[in-house]
């Protein structure tokens, strides 16, 4: 019976069938073909694009750094000319030495003379050496 129905069938027919497989074969292989080059476009633009944000982020990094590194050295500069302004205060020596005479026992008097300060001053440094003593 099935030796009939493939009697009547004519030779070309399956050839056709091969003919029109291997059409949408190829179609789907110029269909993807054309979506990978689409992919591939969107993917280099992509990657221009990261690469412009990594470089003007990495240039934003660098100028942050430079400004950081004169900040630091600014602030070093201050701190020492501080230091050096604190150590050539007259009148700190001066405070310094009337805190130590009144550990040592000095009267107000005695800090008037000797550290050249004012009878306030004295007082006002005598008091609080004595308020840390007690």
């Amino acid at each position: 019976m099935f030796a009939d129905v493939f009697a009547e069938i004519p030779q070309w027919v399956p050839w056709i069938l091969v003919a029109t497989a291997l059409s949408l074969l190829v179609a789907q292989i110029v269909l993807q073909g054309r979506q990978l080059r689409g992919l591939q476009v969107a993917l280099k633009s992509r990657c221009d694009i990261l690469g412009r944000e990594l470089h003007a982020t990495a240039s934003t990094g660098m100028g942050v750094g430079q400004r950081l590194v004169a900040c630091e050295r600014q602030l070093h500069e201050l701190r020492t000319t501080i230091e050096e302004m604190r150590q050539n205060d007259p009148l700190r020596v001066s405070y310094d030495e009337a805190a130590r005479l009144v550990d040592l026992g000095a009267d107000i008097d005695d800090l008037m003379n000797t550290c050249g300060i004012s009878r306030p001053e004295a007082e006002l440094v005598s008091a609080l050496k004595k308020r840390q003593a007690a």
